[in-house]
Order: structure tokens, then C-alpha cells, then sequence
């Protein structure tokens, strides 16, 4: 029985060891694509929001209560037009108050005017009140002045774009109440990180793409570029025009990508194929690592300048463990 057991036990070692060799000299899969000829295009993508190219927000001045808006949202005004009245019954009571002060004063300084030319008033007293006059004067001109910060007037021509102010609210100083401005024509206003700018120019196309035409490449060409960017977020805001017949509605979010430059006939390979400028391509059986020169280098392609064949067979992706010279064996599609 004890040779049995050692023609058993050798057998299975035989069949482990077997097994062990197979698994660590087995041919890898990996999967394979060919290059291929197309259209390279350096890009530099930004965010922005669709605006008028002339508009304007109309804020309150004072803190008071909304008691007269316009029903004018989308609707045509004119220069002046006045958009919303706020409460300026205070306001007007020390108008009141002041002009009744006014007619005091310069009661005052007629009846020492009278004295003086009969001797019975001295200059001093009539200086005085000439003085009252004066002041309240500038007084009342400052505070008709401020009853005009009381109506919200259309600052130019255009359309009413958009209105947030209601009967009864209270107007903040700083809160935009009305948006007015003509419709056409737009602009996208993009934030181009700094990095990017230099490479940004007008005249540049613009390729937009937004949630509301999903599917639909719209397009743009860039307008002008801020000349001071912004040291927080260390970006600089440029203009995209677009054409008069856009669908892009004023206030929608867009993604941009500004093509910088192109490249047409193009050999391009797939971006995650390559790690630097290293990727693998197949010869027979066998998975070898080569250096390429690349050119522009997209999302999702990258151009190959040179050394790649036309007809070789790419690793894709880049096999993280793979090693120059490793067996492989291509899964079927």
C-alpha cells in the first residue's frame, strides 16, 4: 500500500505542478483597436452663462416697501419708463416740512430786510436769516433729489428680461429688481482658467454644448477676453458671440470647448491607450511597448506624429501590468 501512496501523491504533484506552469506561462487577453485617420483638435473647455451683450440691473437705493410695479415682464420700455414706485410717504412728509420751514425763513428775512432799511434791525440778524434761507434751501433740493431714488425707471431702451419685484415686498439696496436689455444679440460669458489664457484669442471657434439641446453642437466664436482676471479663482472671463439665429435663451448654463488649433488626416489612437507617450501594440503573439511622438492631445483621442504603423494592433486600454514582450492572446470580439 505505501507505494500506492507515493505513486498517488507524486502523480498529484505532478498534475499541481503542471497546473502552476500552465497558469503562469498562459498567454494574457488583452484587447486590441486599430489607429485611425480623422480630425485632431486642441480645445480649451470653460463654463458660462448666456446674457444679452447689453443690458442692465435695476436695484433700489433705499430700503422701503414695493407699492406700484409694472406689468412689463417681456415687454418693450423706453429710457425713464418708470418700472416699480416704493413707499415714499416719509419721505415726502420731510419734503413738506421743509418747504413750511422754507416759507418761515424767508418770511424772516423779508420782515428784517424792512427793519434794517428803517434802521430798527441790525445787518447781523438780517445775514442770519438770509443764511436759514439758504440752507434750507440746499436741504430741499437734496431731499426732492432722494424722492427720485423712490421710482425705478428703465435705465435705456430694451426689454424687460426679467422682473422680481412684487406689491408689498421690501426693496433691499443692492437686490436687482428688473433686468433690462435688448434680447439680441447674445453672448456666452465663459471662465477660462489662467493656465489656459494664453492660447485663448478672438475670433477662435467655440463649440458649445447645453442640458437644455442635448445632442446638439452648437456654436460660438470667441468675442474679446477680460484683461484683468480674477486671483481667487484664478480665472479670466472671456466672451463667446453667438450667431443671431442661436436657440441658446438668455440665462441657460453652457459648456464651451474653444478650439485652439486643428489637425486634419490625423493618426489618432484612443487617449487611454497611452500612458506619456508609451503605449502597447501586438506582433503575432507577442505585446511590445513602444514610444510614440504625440501631438494634440484630446479627451478622448490623441495624435500619433510618429512611430506607429498605420496598420498596428493598440493594447486599449493600457495594460497596467503588462510587461514589453509578454505573451498575450487577443479576446474575440
Amino acid at each position: 500500500m505505501k507505494p500506492i501512496r507515493i505513486l498517488i501523491f507524486a502523480a498529484l504533484a505532478a498534475a499541481a505542478a503542471g497546473a502552476g506552469y500552465w497558469y503562469y506561462t498562459r498567454p494574457a487577453e488583452v484587447t486590441v483597436v486599430a489607429p485611425a485617420r480623422g480630425t485632431a483638435a486642441e480645445i480649451v473647455f470653460a463654463s458660462g452663462t448666456v446674457e444679452p451683450r447689453s443690458w442692465a440691473k435695476v436695484t433700489s437705493l433705499v430700503r422701503e416697501r414695493i407699492v406700484e410695479t409694472c406689468v412689463c415682464e417681456g415687454e418693450t420700455v423706453a429710457k425713464g419708463d418708470v418700472l416699480a414706485r416704493l413707499d415714499a410717504s416719509e419721505a415726502e412728509a420731510t419734503l413738506a416740512e421743509l418747504k413750511a420751514r422754507y416759507k418761515l425763513a424767508l418770511d424772516e428775512q423779508q420782515r428784517l430786510t424792512v427793519l434794517v432799511d428803517r434802521n430798527v434791525a441790525n445787518l447781523t440778524a438780517l445775514e442770519r436769516a438770509r443764511s436759514e434761507v439758504s440752507q434750507v434751501e440746499a436741504l430741499i433740493a437734496g431731499q426732492t433729489a432722494r424722492l427720485g431714488n423712490y421710482e425705478l425707471r428703465a435705465p435705456d431702451d430694451g426689454v424687460v428680461l426679467r422682473k422680481d419685484a412684487e406689491v408689498g415686498e421690501i426693496a433691499e439696496p443692492g437686490t436687482v429688481l428688473f433686468w433690462v436689455g435688448r434680447p439680441t444679440p447674445r453672448i456666452v460669458v465663459a471662465e477660462v482658467n489662467e493656465e489656459d489664457i494664453p492660447r485663448v484669442e478672438p475670433g477662435q471657434r467655440a463649440l458649445l454644448r447645453s442640458d437644455a439641446f442635448p445632442g446638439r453642437e452648437l456654436e460660438a466664436k470667441v468675442d474679446s477676453i477680460t484683461p484683468k482676471g480674477d486671483p481667487v479663482t484664478r480665472t479670466y472671463r472671456v466672451r463667446l458671440a453667438l450667431p443671431d439665429d442661436t436657440p441658446l435663451l438668455i440665462g441657460m448654463s453652457v459648456d464651451a470647448n474653444i478650439v485652439i488649433r486643428t489637425s486634419e488626416g490625423a493618426l489618432l489612437v484612443p487617449a487611454i491607450a497611452l500612458r506619456e507617450n508609451r503605449l502597447f501594440v501586438v506582433e503575432g503573439d507577442t505585446a511590445r511597448l513602444v514610444t510614440v511622438e504625440t501631438g494634440i492631445r484630446g479627451t478622448s483621442r490623441t495624435e500619433v506624429l510618429s512611430g506607429l504603423a498605420e496598420d498596428a494592433r493598440l493594447v486599449s486600454p493600457y495594460p497596467e501590468t503588462l510587461e514589453d514582450g509578454t505573451r498575450v492572446k487577443v479576446k474575440a470580439d
